[in-house]
């Protein structure tokens, strides 16, 4: 993996250096308009690069994550006359990271960009590992890039501002990681409380960055997913079937709530198939019910979730939906192909343990 993690609270100063080993490059910030008000202020004045450049301003929010609003970004770089050699920064949540990075990657056939993220999602996920991408036709992440940044700078200075649940929604990729990595990891994340007032942002800054080098090992071993890579996948066929469903309810779910929902399912699948501890299995359920509490299906909604596993990325063969499921603590399986009546099997179990049946 080429690009650079560099973990800072001084992000000012983080991102000037940066741009002068790039040589004084062009530079255009791309934002949503929340991240504007309450985060770019700060960021300007510690940044003489940020005090320079050139202005994206877009919509917040998931449901903006599409090809107008790409085409939008696309108009402003060449309004700016923007070439490979300048640098996009892109400053915010998981949206930006995404969005900005597709713009960038496609725009005259690449140009160099830097995250910045806000949150902790966008820390732990989507500023790391190169994926890009928009939502197309109601489902999550279908066209993309893989390109990876120049550096993504992982701070907590902005997180003390964050609504809990944004927290949590990160929080969630984070006990993600802890259950690929082993026993020990996933205890630690456990014990630590990412709910507010016991939230300590500079507590959060080792567990973060073990984390995010754990998902940048992998991504050096496979960046464009035809192998190893898969494993991050964990909990994410079922979310993304869950996001899409809120999507086309029209009530959008956060992402890390989604992941939270879907590790509950595919441990559950784990255990179906691989015998993997019933018991940690409860009191894992036990914990997202109570921290996340639970996305209410009813077996009506089945079939569109089926379906949308069907369009998953990961799927090889048209007629078969693929996991990352585990056999244990720190021990992934890929490519675990699942039969619908075992996943609706899961997903009654799931309703039982939310207390949803």
């Amino acid at each position: 993996m080429d690009q650079k993690l560099i973990f800072t609270n001084i992000v000012g100063q983080a991102i000037d250096d940066l741009v002068e080993s790039l040589g004084n490059p062009q530079v255009i910030v791309l934002t949503d308009v929340n991240t504007a008000q309450f985060v770019l202020p700060v960021l300007t004045a510690d940044s003489k690069a940020v005090q320079g450049a050139h202005l994206i301003k877009v919509r917040s929010g998931e449901h903006y994550k599409t090809i107008e609003e790409l085409s939008s970004i696309w108009n402003e770089l060449q309004n700016v006359n923007a070439t490979r050699q300048s640098v996009l920064i892109n400053v915010g949540g998981g949206v930006i990271s995404d969005m900005g990075g597709f713009a960038a990657s496609t725009f005259k056939r690449g140009m160099r960009f830097i995250n910045v993220p806000t949150t902790l999602l966008s820390a732990v996920d989507a500023s790391v590992g190169g994926k890009t991408g928009i939502n197309f036709n109601g489902f999550k992440n279908q066209i993309g890039t893989f390109s990876e940044p120049e550096a993504a700078i992982i701070s907590t200075v902005y997180f003390n501002t964050l609504p809990a649940q944004e927290l949590l929604s990160g929080y969630a990729e984070m006990i993600k990681h802890g259950l690929l990595e082993g026993k020990d990891m996933f205890d630690k994340l456990m014990k630590y409380s990412v709910q507010y007032p016991m939230f300590d942002s500079e507590a959060l800054m080792p567990l973060l960055q073990q984390s995010v080098e754990l998902k940048a090992k992998v991504v050096s071993e496979d960046l464009t997913e035809k192998g190893k890579r898969k494993v991050l996948n964990l909990g994410h066929t079922i979310a993304h079937a869950f996001e899409s469903l809120g999507y086309n309810r029209k009530s959008p779910i956060p992402h890390g709530y989604a992941v939270a929902w879907g590790l509950v399912v595919e441990m559950i699948l784990s255990n179906m198939i691989y015998g993997f501890s019933s018991e940690e299995l409860h009191t894992f359920a036990a914990y997202v019910l109570k921290n996340y509490g639970a996305y209410d299906i009813t077996c009506d909604d089945y079939p569109a979730l089926l379906e949308a596993m069907r369009q998953d990325k990961k799927n090889t063969n048209p007629d078969e939906i693929t996991f990352t499921l585990l056999k244990d603590f720190g021990q992934p399986e890929i490519d675990v192909v699942v039969k619908p009546e075992q996943i609706t099997a899961a997903l009654d179990i799931y309703r039982d343990l939310m207390h949803l049946a």
